[in-house]
C-alpha cells in the first residue's frame, strides 16, 4: 500500500473529485480526513471509505470562512497529532461564461476566496503541522484554465494564482522535507457540474472536448484521484513546484 498509514486530510470531499481521492486513499492505507461544506455528502464519502475497510474522520467546514479552517485543523492535530498529506481539491467557479465587461465584483470576490485564498490558508496552517515533523505532501487543485481562458476571468486569474503560490511552497518548504506540487484537470466529469448543465447541455459539451482531446474522452473523477495519489507517495518524493496537466492531450 503507498499511503500505509499515513493521514490524509482531504477539502472538498463531498464533490466527485474529493470523494474518488478519498477514496483512492483509503485504498492505499490511508487514515482520510473528509471535509466539506455538504454535511450529507461528507459522510456519504466516509461512509463509503468505511465500507471499503478504511478508516478517518469526517469535518464540516466552509473553507471560505478562516476560522472554520483553523477549526479543520485544530481538529485534525487534537485527533491524530500529525498530518502527512492534504489534498485542496474545494473550490468551483463562481462567475462561469463572463466577458471581460460582465466581470461582476463580488462574483470576482468569491472566486478568488472560494478557490485561492482557501487553499493558500489551509496550506499555511497545513506547513504548521509538517514542518515540525520533517515530512509533507501538499496537493493542491489548479485547473487548465490556469493558462488562460476567453469567459473565466476570475477563476482563471485564482486557479493560475494557485500555481504560483505552490511554486512558492515548493521554495519555501523544500528544507523542511515537504513537497508542494499542483493538478491541472481539464473537463471532468463530475455529477454536480452535469446536473448544474442538464444532461442535454452536458453531453454536447462532452462530445465537443472529447472531439477535440487527442484521447478521445473527457476525465473521470479517477483519473484526477490517481494522480493526486502519485504525488502523495513516495514515487514522487523528489518532485516539487510542479503542475501535472490531467487533459488527455488537450492544448498541446
Amino acid at each position: 500500500m503507498r499511503l500505509f498509514e499515513k493521514i490524509a486530510l482531504v477539502t472538498g470531499a463531498a464533490g466527485g473529485i474529493g470523494r474518488a481521492v478519498a477514496l483512492c486513499f483509503a485504498g492505499e492505507g490511508a487514515v482520510v480526513i473528509v471535509s466539506d461544506i455538504n454535511a450529507t455528502g461528507c459522510a456519504e464519502t466516509l461512509e463509503q471509505l468505511e465500507r471499503k475497510g478504511g478508516s478517518g474522520m469526517s469535518v464540516i467546514a466552509d473553507v471560505t470562512q478562516e476560522e472554520e479552517i483553523l477549526a479543520l485543523y485544530r481538529q485534525t492535530g487534537e485527533r491524530y497529532g500529525r498530518l502527512d498529506i492534504v489534498v485542496n481539491i474545494a473550490g468551483g467557479d463562481c462567475e462561469p461564461a463572463a466577458d471581460v465587461e460582465g466581470i461582476d465584483y463580488l462574483r470576482m470576490s468569491a472566486n478568488l476566496d472560494l478557490n485561492l485564498k482557501s487553499c493558500i490558508i489551509s496550506c499555511r496552517e497545513a506547513a504548521r503541522l509538517m514542518k515540525p515533523q520533517g515530512f509533507g505532501k501538499i496537493v493542491n487543485m489548479s485547473s487548465l484554465v490556469y493558462r488562460g481562458s476567453p469567459n473565466q476571468f476570475s477563476y482563471a486569474a485564482a486557479k493560475g494564482g494557485i500555481y504560483a503560490f505552490t511554486r512558492s511552497l515548493a521554495l519555501s518548504l523544500g528544507r523542511y522535507g515537504i513537497t508542494a506540487n499542483a493538478l491541472a484537470p481539464a473537463l471532468v466529469e463530475v455529477p454536480a457540474f452535469v446536473a448544474a448543465l442538464g444532461p442535454e447541455r452536458w453531453e454536447m459539451l462532452r462530445r465537443e472536448c472529447a472531439q477535440r482531446y487527442p484521447l478521445g474522452r473527457v476525465a473521470t473523477p479517477d483519473d484526477v484521484a490517481r494522480c493526486a495519489l502519485f504525488l502523495a507517495s513516495a514515487d514522487a518524493d523528489f518532485i516539487t513546484g510542479q503542475i501535472l496537466e490531467i487533459s488527455g492531450g488537450a492544448r498541446l
